[in-house]
């Protein structure tokens, strides 16, 4: 018995579970002020976070805020210091397995080193590197036009072998989709949906694959440090080489949004 080709998609399409993404968490940042506390909190002070930055994180609106469908991020430099912004979603929204997806628009200028990343939720208990860190998007402004994602472990933290650059010309004045997709066995990153680099290691242990527990979000941009100074700018031995004709730097998130897989018939 012949059965048309119309009968036969009808069977596969009732048949075949197909994967869809399920959106599961949002901040698409359209309300006015500051950002909203049910969702972030704030990283304070001048600490330098291990990395010898020299900006000073602050909560105010000068430095982050909701404007025009976007969050803002702003660093202003004051005399001669810097203040920033450091978002996190620590305590407030965490996930295991799934796909964030970050849309914005990077600074601009030699010395700015802006992050959307990702740390584990119980960084304060186990520490750094062992909790584990994925960085989604990094960007230097000394290296204009490449951004990077990369992974640190109990096994390559620090200038870790786990990373991958991406072309994207024009970081400054467009909006990209900077995305990771973690499952139980992988993390793939993605900019503006093209796939450029898998993480997949052939042993998983404590020392590889710290990334099967929640992490939480975090945006911000940090100035100077030991991977955004310009040596060509740097004074007194300190990681502080920023552009002395630079007196902000501006990224504008779009949206935040983290997606799991769910099976649809």
């Amino acid at each position: 018995m012949k059965i048309s080709s119309f009968f036969v998609l009808l069977l596969i399409a009732g048949s075949c579970a197909q994967p869809k993404d399920v959106l599961v968490w949002s901040d698409e940042f359209n309300g006015k002020g500051a950002p909203d506390p049910a969702c972030w909190s704030y990283d304070l002070g001048a600490s330098g976070y291990g990395n010898n930055e020299i900006q000073n994180y602050t909560d105010q609106l000068t430095n982050s805020r909701q404007e025009n469908g976007s969050l803002i991020i702003e660093a202003h430099k004051n005399g001669n210091e810097w203040t920033s912004a450091r978002l996190i979603s620590k305590n407030k929204f965490s996930f295991t397995y799934g796909k964030i997806v970050f849309r914005a628009k990077l600074p601009s200028g030699s010395g700015t080193w802006p992050a959307l990343w990702l740390l584990a939720e119980n960084i304060d208990s186990v520490g750094w590197p062992e909790g584990g860190e994925i960085d989604v998007m990094e960007h230097v402004g000394k290296n204009p036009s490449v951004a990077q994602c990369a992974l640190h472990t109990a096994s390559s933290f620090g200038n870790t072998i786990n990373k991958k650059e991406y072309s994207v010309p024009d970081f400054n004045t467009a909006f990209h989709t900077y995305e990771a997709n973690r499952t139980a066995d992988k993390i793939e990153f993605f900019i503006d949906g093209n796939l450029y680099y898998t993480y997949e290691p052939t042993v998983k242990d404590v020392n590889t694959w710290p990334f099967d527990n929640p992490f939480f979000i975090i945006m911000n941009i940090a100035m100077g440090g030991n991977w955004g100074s310009d040596t060509q700018y740097e004074t007194d031995g300190l990681k502080n080489g920023i552009e002395p004709s630079l007196t902000s730097a501006r990224m504008e998130v779009d949206y935040v949004r983290v997606y799991k897989t769910a099976e649809t018939k």
